[in-house]
């Protein structure tokens, strides 16, 4: 049976700028021109799933415009189900601003627009109704905290897998912890997160931090760390770095998602943690080599590749 994901999060429209350098505060760059891409962290994830061989039901908000016609048709093409994104009126669809430089870093800006709006009972509802269908639900956090909440005790509730990835690490987020989602941060959310976790401690090593997240999830965290991979942390096996592959970086932007999404779909589809965190990896190392956050997510067969022995 195909593996199913159901993803809450944003959608937005993504605005990239290609310039040598990103700007420091005040100061302007100027690039040669301007693209436009499907976005937004949760939309972006469901991609990567859906591309990856899973099932993918996808839960948020538009506005009633054109950017967000379009940005369900891309969600579409990709054989995504769209039925849960509410279209609403007075909202303009989310956008995101970004700058790429030329190593492929990114600056990112968002305005949320629809996305701060994705209503919390319409979340639990569509949880609830692929209960017996979902292998795993997948949760982003630039949605409302309140809309996050739903997503992930819903998903409890059911006892569903559920990865939370922290980005934002919005208001009410550590309260989730105690309800076992899988956290997924970048090494900065994971700081802040640890910081609410030990009431504003610093300092510590990654690890450190990891496991004390870990500790109160009773859970694995999984800290994605760019072009070093992943730290894998698992509660009742200690941590394991899982190392990325050489890439060929064009713009990293996206590459989280495409972990994310990927690490969903092999969930779902019964892998152990370790097995799904590596596919993540390859995936997300696959995607670096083309600009756009979507453009470089491979599908299953290239993950199958490069994650082959030998």
């Amino acid at each position: 049976m195909t593996p199913g994901v159901v993803v809450v999060g944003a959608v937005n429209v993504d605005l990239v700028v290609q310039a040598d350098r990103l700007p420091g505060p005040g100061e302007t760059v100027v690039g040669p021109g301007v693209e436009r891409h499907g976005g937004g962290k949760g939309a972006n994830a469901a991609v990567a799933a859906a591309r990856a061989g899973a099932e993918v039901r996808y839960c948020g908000a538009v506005g009633a415009d054109d950017t967000g016609s379009g940005a369900l048709a891309e969600l579409r093409a990709e054989g995504i189900d769209v039925t849960d994104v509410a279209v609403l009126d007075g909202v303009a669809t989310g956008v995101a601003l970004i700058v790429v430089d030329g190593r492929g870093e990114n600056q990112i800006a968002v305005g949320a627009g629809a996305n701060a709006a994705v209503d919390p009972a319409a979340v639990r509802t569509a949880v609830a109704r692929s209960a017996d269908w979902a292998g795993c639900v997948l949760v982003s956090t630039e949605i409302s905290p309140e809309a996050v909440a739903a997503a992930v005790e819903t998903a409890a509730a059911h006892g569903l897998a559920c990865v939370l990835n922290p980005a934002p690490v919005a208001a009410g987020v550590v309260d989730l912890l105690g309800l076992g989602p899988v956290v997924t941060p970048n090494r900065s959310e994971l700081g802040d997160l640890y910081a609410l976790v030990e009431a504003g401690a610093n300092g510590a090593e990654t690890a450190e931090m990891a496991t004390a997240v870990a500790d109160r999830t009773g859970a694995p965290v999984v800290v994605t760390l760019g072009g070093e991979g992943v730290l894998l942390v698992d509660p009742d096996q200690g941590p394991m770095h899982l190392p990325a592959p050489p890439a060929d970086v064009r713009d990293t932007t996206g590459a989280g998602d495409t972990f994310n999404g990927v690490l969903a779909a092999a969930l779902a589809a019964g892998a152990s943690m370790p097995e799904a965190a590596a596919r993540g990896v390859a995936a997300a190392s696959l995607s670096v080599g083309t600009v756009g956050a979507r453009a470089g997510m491979p599908r299953a067969a290239a993950i199958d590749r490069a994650t082959a022995p030998g």
